[in-house]
């Protein structure tokens, strides 16, 4: 996360614009088209235009097509039927890549059943733009078929149903799975991978409505592609930094979304702009939908803002799609402009356009459609549920036959031993003192549970008293400031409040929860935050509180010191770091575990600490404070002054 900061603020300070925008990667070489047609081999042809990030930066898809058809026909003259497949599979990509999906996967899918098995890579190549081409379609029954397919053919291990609930409008549940399915993989150090991860979990939560979440998670997102676009340390590839800005148009567009969704036009217009100027890049025609979705929302922008000439610019662009929604949007766009306009006359034609693609869609009929779908993915998702239950039942019948086979055998033990009475009396004997010894045991550990349940119950009811006895002493200091008139003494009282505060939810927190040892830290920080903000926060001000925490769980001997110095931390910066009313800061809190111990980071983009800063800590109270509780935490406090900012951080045992 150092490294993270480091590079971010670097690339700030000089500017990298170029290289974030891909254009010093773009060499004015030879034409994508003339490399591809100087390969030497049909196979090299296909590996060249699936690797090639900017195909059509120098011609069209229809330039290609020609090439390709022409290809294609001497292959067919010939009689060269490997050939004939490999051109055909670029075919097929082409017109996905015109829209087309329907043609592409009719095409896919015959080359599928004619293809020679001997070769497994052009089977997976087929079955992963089937599994496009029926998503485009939103065809959710075969693409499911053609997953279960691919598990079949050993090119998956696990059939993956995120993007179809996100599809069925089951955002919530498509953003589960996709955590589950993808965070264990991630790589902490792969910043275009965090990035992505990132993007999707905010894109789920945009289309369930939740902006302001969505655009914490597109924030982080956003940090970690200019830090991967602009890490000169690592040695990227042309397709590879391509493939970086396109992710980052996605991730500006995204983010403009969730500034309309807020109703915060203004704030959306750069990022909206920003992003199509990077989907339009070069090489990136299959990127339509998403052009389209963002210049409808920079369309409603410009008209909720009253620039109705801007607005009209891109209502009237071809949005090069067919997806009911949006054309839908575009119409109900042009019959608000028209009737902004007061020309009744338009407005009533768009509106009409409007309702009557709503009815066409038909959405009682897509209801049912989804319930349908969604239950068919449910039962994909039982089958596998009962496939470990079967296996499961297997093992237990496997343990009930052993069971079955020992007790004949003590059966037969026994009644050998009945023959001799004194064998079954010690047997009995011996039965006798089992039983008791097991009634012995089993009333012991009900004790024991007891015990525990009642000490549990202790512990929550002695953490809940001494919560409300820190609340009373927060309450008094209240009164007592209400009783001072000196503005020193007062902001002296509302420091102590919240020191209290901080502690007091300590021990909210810990009779909430089932496991009274430790505190799960991101729900405690948040809510320590908004406590801190309820007292400090500026009008004015607009502060961005970026939280790192998830998972990450503290004793109390830890979370208290640590509670206590982010409150002097985060309250300093309210008060102090963004003076200037309008300023707009940023403050981020990092904490991760690392074996027995962790590491604790805090820094703001503020005006930073003043030069006789090292003279003041030794008169200020809340560093004091700082320093003292980092040595509780066994460590020493680390200060970093930046040309923006300030940045605390230490390691914690």
């Amino acid at each position: 996360m150092k490294k993270v900061i480091f590079i971010v603020i670097f690339s700030v300070i000089l500017g990298f614009s170029q290289t974030a925008t891909g254009q010093e990667s773009d060499s004015p070489g030879q034409p994508a088209l003339d490399a591809y047609t100087s390969q030497d081999t049909p196979e090299e042809k296909l590996l060249f235009f699936l690797e090639i990030p900017s195909r059509y930066r120098d011609h069209s898809i229809y330039q290609w097509m020609d090439r390709v058809n022409a290809d294609l026909q001497d292959a067919v003259t010939n009689g060269d039927s490997s050939a004939v497949q490999v051109y055909s599979i670029i075919r097929a990509h082409l017109y996905y890549d015109l829209g087309d999906y329907r043609k592409s996967a009719s095409q896919a899918q015959e080359l599928y059943l004619d293809l020679d098995r001997s070769d497994p890579e052009y089977p997976k190549l087929l079955l992963e733009l089937i599994d496009k081409n029926y998503g485009q379609m939103r065809q959710y029954e075969k693409q499911i078929e053609v997953r279960k397919r691919k598990r079949e053919l050993g090119f998956s291990e696990n059939i993956t149903f995120y993007d179809i609930y996100a599809n069925l409008g089951l955002h919530r549940k498509a953003m589960e799975t996709y955590i589950l399915e993808v965070k264990k993989n991630l790589d902490p150090s792969d910043f275009y991978q965090l990035a992505d991860y990132n993007n999707h979990i905010g894109q789920f939560l945009l289309m369930d409505r939740s902006g302001a979440t969505a655009m914490s998670y597109f924030k982080k997102a956003q940090g970690y592609i200019v830090v991967y676009l602009n890490d000169i340390n690592l040695v990227k590839t042309e397709r590879e930094i391509h493939r970086a800005n396109i992710l980052k148009g996605a991730i500006e567009g995204n983010i403009g979304k969730a500034h309309i969704l807020g109703a915060q036009y203004r704030e959306a217009l750069p990022y909206l702009e920003s992003s199509l100027g990077l989907l339009r890049l070069p090489g990136t025609d299959m990127h339509r939908e998403e052009i389209a979705e963002n210049t409808l929302a920079l369309a409603e922008a410009y008209m909720e803002l009253g620039n109705m000439r801007k607005s009209r610019e891109y209502l009237d662009r071809d949005l090069e799609t067919d997806r009911p929604d949006l054309v839908s949007r575009q119409y109900r766009l042009m019959a608000e402009f028209f009737g902004a306009q007061k020309d009744f006359r338009n407005e009533t034609l768009y509106l009409r356009r409007f309702l009557r693609l709503q009815d066409s869609i038909g959405k009682l009929e897509q209801d049912n459609e989804k319930e349908r779908l969604a239950s068919i993915v449910s039962n994909e998702e039982l089958e596998s549920m009962k496939l470990k239950s079967n296996q499961q039942e297997l093992e237990l019948e496997r343990g009930r036959a052993e069971m079955e086979a020992q007790d004949m055998r003590i059966n037969l033990v026994f009644i050998s031993l009945v023959f001799t009475l004194l064998g079954f009396a010690g047997l009995v004997y011996a039965y006798l003192k089992s039983i008791k010894n097991q009634r012995l045991i089993a009333e012991q550990k009900r004790i024991i549970e007891n015990s525990l349940v009642e000490k549990d119950s202790l512990l929550k009811e002695i953490h809940h008293r001494v919560k409300n006895n820190l609340q009373m002493v927060s309450s008094l200091l209240s009164l007592q400031t209400k009783n001072t008139r000196s503005k020193a003494a007062i902001e002296a009282l509302e420091e102590g409040k919240t020191r209290v505060k901080a502690m007091a939810l300590i021990h909210q927190k810990l009779y909430q929860n089932d496991d009274l040892s430790v505190i799960e830290m991101q729900g405690y920080i948040e809510s320590l935050i908004n406590s801190i903000q309820s007292v400090f926060r500026k009008g004015g001000h607009q502060i961005n509180i970026s939280i790192d925490a998830e998972g990450v769980e503290l004793d109390i001997d830890r979370a208290i010191p640590i509670g206590l110095i982010l409150n002097e931390l985060v309250s300093n910066s309210f008060k102090y770091a963004f003076p200037e009313e309008g300023m707009e800061g940023n403050i981020y809190i990092h904490i991760r575990k690392n074996g027995e111990g962790g590491f604790f980071e805090y820094s703001d983009n503020g005006v930073g600490l003043p030069p006789d800063s090292d003279d003041r800590e030794q008169g200020s109270m809340g560093i004091r404070l700082i320093k003292r509780l980092v040595n509780q935490l066994q460590s020493n406090l680390n200060i970093d002054k930046t040309e923006e900012g300030v940045r605390f951080w230490f390691h914690f045992k």
